[in-house]
């Protein structure tokens, strides 16, 4: 689960990690109000679950009281990557001398915590782990030892040269390592954590995620989530028990089992092609859950191609053919689209998708290629 900018900036100074403050609006007369309180100049932060707000024009700074209004004014209700922007964030600003990234997220290869650090800061990491990794310092976390205070000190020395800032960056290290345990996080991230001009170091940016499987244990967390924030697909694909993440291929893909997900996700790559998603129907047959992921996958302008890829076991292959069969009439699509459909009851599910006018396979290679042909202008079955 994604949370808001502010909602994280309030987790790390809570965990003594320090951070501008500020507070949170939904029209430009709030946004004066705190702007008065908080005295100018400010930065009105756009507050949606994306990326390159700042590009979009959903970052500014304003240098007075009526700056602060007229600013916030012009960034609520805009457009930032298809997501209205319907709170913005007022914080003090603040004079930049230098900028560093510090995060940890769970590394899934290692199966531990994984620090990342760079002199690097204020730009996409991402970017920069792959053009110049060199700048870029790890450090996993042993988690039965835990983040020892030397360890900190290393990763802060990677940072600065300073030794009060290596003092002040090793604490918010500590710190963060704290609060992603204490929220369940996925992955904390600051960036930038910048120097200012009195030599303050300062949390300028907090990005937290949570790990979805703890939200049950996290009440306190999950009341922090902004339904209509995310994007519309993660709505639905949440409203209708779905998993669901988004990807940036061509290929829509709908399958029952994280396991045949990911299996088919790394086919798809082999014979060429990309996922546009990762869609799990999990074991039901439900035609309702068929029929709102197919919503969610025709709803998407990067779909080329579907691939329905059904493994079944103790769900039953005709159970699933008559949920695909009722979606299909529900709800016709306009793209190809390949079925692959093997297990249980399979014979029983080929006739009943046989007579709707589906044509279906066995073979999941044979179902990949015909998909990754028919994205990149083929035809489907």
């Amino acid at each position: 689960m994604k949370i808001h900018e502010y909602q994280a900036q309030e987790i790390f100074r809570t965990h003594g990690i320090p951070v501008p403050g500020g507070r949170v609006a939904a029209s430009p007369a709030e946004a004066r109000a705190i702007a008065e309180e908080v005295g100018v100049p400010v930065m009105i932060k756009a507050q949606v679950h994306v990326g390159g707000r700042g590009k979009a024009g959903g970052i500014r700074r304003a240098d007075s009281i009526e700056d602060a209004e007229r600013v916030a004014g012009e960034i609520l209700g805009m457009e930032i990557k298809g997501l209205t922007v319907r709170k913005v964030f007022v914080t003090r600003a603040v004079r930049i001398a230098s900028e560093a990234y510090v995060g940890v997220l769970l590394d899934r290869e290692k199966k531990r915590l994984t620090f990342l650090v760079s002199r690097a800061g204020g730009v996409d990491i991402e970017e920069t782990a792959r053009t110049d990794p060199d700048k870029i310092a790890r450090l996993t976390v042993d988690p039965t030892v835990g983040l020892r205070s030397y360890h900190a000190r290393t990763l802060a020395s990677a940072l600065y040269d300073d030794p009060a800032k290596i003092k002040a960056a090793a604490a918010v290290i500590r710190n963060l390592y704290a609060a992603f345990h204490a929220v369940d996080a996925s992955l904390a991230e600051i960036n930038p954590l910048i120097t200012t001009e009195e030599g303050e170091v300062l949390a300028l940016d907090a990005k937290i995620n949570i790990d979805d499987s703890a939200l049950f244990r996290r009440k306190e967390i999950e009341a922090l989530r902004d339904p209509e924030a995310d994007p519309p697909a993660e709505i639905a694909a949440r409203e209708a028990g779905l998993s669901y993440v988004a990807l940036e291929g061509t290929i829509g893909c709908l399958v029952n089992g994280a396991g045949l997900a990911m299996a088919t996700m790394d086919v798809i790559q082999h014979y060429g092609g990309e996922p546009a998603n990762f869609l799990d129907i999990g074991g039901s047959s439900n035609p309702g859950k068929v029929e709102a992921a197919l919503r969610i996958l025709t709803a998407d302008d990067k779909v080329k191609a579907i691939l329905f890829n059904i493994f079944g076991g103790i769900t039953r292959c005709d159970d699933v053919a008559l949920g695909l069969k009722s979606a299909f009439e529900k709800r016709p699509v306009n793209v190809p689209v390949v079925i692959r459909l093997t297990g249980t009851n399979e014979d029983r599910a080929k006739e009943i998708l046989r007579e709707a006018g589906y044509d279906t396979l066995t073979s999941m290679d044979e179902a990949v290629r015909a998909v990754v042909a028919a994205a990149k202008g083929g035809e489907g079955r």
